[in-house]
């Protein structure tokens, strides 16, 4: 039997080690901002080295530590592999049916807080390497591990700061294990825009209102009942995504309904607060909005200024402007990328099922990986239902499916037959 198909015999026989090592890791509660994310950290540390995986502790806060690990040589194809182990909190815990840190089997699911975000995923990877490590095969490039735990709070400290510091460089490929269902690889996203709009006015005593001052919340709300004009703002995709645009277009629909199609290609912007006036019986003379805005890709910076200066002109009111803060550019990975098409190839036949390599509404840390040139995706076990809600978990087969998908990918990249 080839080493290719031993490899992929051993996740399938050894299944339950898996199973359990995402018990453990959920057992650790590593709730961010609530907890601390060292015990996790640790955790990953010595699984590694009783694998015989030689790792590191790197950090720019002692609060959100990453562990950095490395397979193979320097020559060949180099894969990044990376996962959070921090979770969001669990919330209240009469929402939960059980114990969001049980970690314990149920009717074919592994059931806890970050089940399918994402200790699922960073199990997948964790125990594909140690079979990997002990099969003593000899890999045509490497892997290296990015394991961070702040990237519920925006992954300053962990992949943005990796990738930052150069311990990304090199990189041929990149394979994120953040939930996506089994029927979809995540191979772009939106970049993200916030807004506030300002709207200044006229102070006056409250029992006048209506005819002395000049009411700034009042004005902001006409500008903001325009507010869905900005998603007639559509994104620039060419000839090569075309398949892409249509898979996210069907997941979007299958997900958000008709209309939810149009999250895909356009731009999206919710109002998610507004603060305004300082007292009941005063005409307030300041009231701002925030907005969180969706950037579909190949959308240009000039049109959502335009767009914006356009809604406010529509209002009819003046003393409105609107200052924009670009966090994050859309991003994507090509459709023909090796890690795309190998990683595809090899869940539609697992699964016998069709899978999509599809770009998402939301963002995560991919992002910075694309940055810097390197094809990366997402694929990850996940009910996505339970994510950030109460009574997360993820199926058994999902798990072990993922992990065969892994192991197969990492082999025909790095010239294991």
């Amino acid at each position: 039997m080839s080493i290719k198909k031993t490899l992929h015999q051993q996740v399938l026989e050894r299944q339950d080690e898996l199973v359990r090592l995402v018990s453990d890791l959920l057992r650790i509660p590593s709730e961010n901002p609530d907890g601390e994310q060292l015990t996790v950290i640790r955790f990953v540390e010595q699984y590694l080295k009783d694998s015989g995986i030689a790792c590191e502790r790197v950090e720019v806060s002692s609060d959100y530590p990453c562990v950095l690990a490395k397979m193979g040589s320097d020559d060949g194809f180099s894969i990044i592999l990376n996962g959070h182990v921090d979770v969001v909190p669990a919330g209240k815990r009469e929402g939960w049916k059980f114990d969001p840190f049980c970690g314990d089997v149920v009717d074919g699911k592994i059931r806890g807080r970050g089940a399918s975000d994402m200790k699922a995923g960073v199990a997948g990877l964790l125990f594909t390497m140690r079979l990997l490590q002990e099969s003593g095969a000899k890999l045509g490039g490497n892997i290296r591990l990015h394991i961070v735990s702040d990237e519920e709070t925006t992954g300053i400290y962990g992949t943005s700061w990796l990738c930052a510091n150069g311990y990304a460089d090199g990189g041929d490929a990149c394979l994120v294990a953040e939930p996506t269902s089994f029927d979809n690889i995540e191979i772009g996203q939106k970049g993200i825009c916030h807004m506030k709009l300002m709207a200044r006015g006229t102070p006056a005593h409250g029992s006048i209102g209506n005819y002395v001052g000049d009411n700034a919340i009042i004005k902001l709300a006409k500008v903001l009942i325009h507010i869905d004009d900005l998603t007639q703002v559509p994104g620039h995709f060419g000839s090569h995504q075309a398949i892409a645009l249509e898979n996210s277009r069907y997941i979007a629909r299958q997900a958000l309904g008709e209309a939810g199609q149009n999250a895909i290609d356009h731009l999206t912007a919710n109002v998610g607060m507004i603060t305004g006036g300082t007292k009941i019986n005063m005409v307030p003379d300041y009231c701002e909005a925030m907005v969180d805005m969706r950037l579909p890709i190949g959308i240009k910076h000039e049109d959502i200024r335009t767009a914006v200066q356009a809604m406010i002109e529509k209002s009819g009111v003046e003393g409105v402007e609107a200052e924009l803060e670009f966090k994050a550019q859309s991003n994507y990975t090509d459709y023909d990328a090796a890690i795309v098409k190998t990683l595809h190839g090899h869940a539609e036949a697992i699964w016998g099922a069709a899978v999509r390599p599809a770009y998402q509404w939301a963002s995560s840390d991919a992002k910075y990986y694309r940055e810097l040139g390197i094809p990366t995706i997402q694929f990850g076990p996940a009910n996505l239902g339970g994510i950030h809600g109460y009574n997360e978990d993820v199926d058994v087969e999902d798990v072990v499916h993922s992990a065969e998908i892994y192991m197969l990918t990492f082999c025909d990249l790095l010239g294991i037959d």
